[in-house]
């Protein structure tokens, strides 16, 4: 059967496209969005719809959220940090698939940074 096999892009509006490319690549290391390409490292990507009454990604009128699997994320915290850009994790959101903080980026956008437990199982 004919599938998807990979996150191909995400598509977002941005009051200063080049200013925000900038940010993520400064803070989070993803690189070449200028030039609308990022390689990313092999590993599980979650697709998870919500209801529309959860809370879990942030206001009512934030619609997606963007996931960034993460291999230190005490690491990126402390540079994230020592940025001035504001980190938020809570005990609650560590579980078996992992740990998680939340930051947002400078035009108000959720991110969620997820380091999992297992990533042996990456190759």
């Amino acid at each position: 059967m004919a599938k998807a096999v990979g996150i191909g892009g995400l598509f977002f509006r941005a009051a200063d496209p080049q200013a925000l490319a900038q940010w993520y690549e400064t803070h989070l290391g993803v690189t070449e969005m200028s030039k609308g390409v990022w390689q990313q490292e092999r590993g599980p990507t979650i697709i998870a719809p919500y209801p529309v009454s959860s809370d879990y990604l942030g206001s009512q009128d934030q619609k997606w959220m963007l996931n960034f699997r993460v291999d230190d994320l005490d690491g990126l915290i402390g540079n994230l940090q020592a940025a001035g850009v504001a980190v938020e994790t809570s005990d609650e959101w560590n579980s078996y698939v992992g740990r998680f903080a939340r930051i947002h980026d400078p035009e108000g956008n959720p991110i969620e940074l997820w380091e999992p437990t297992d990533q042996s199982s990456w190759q």
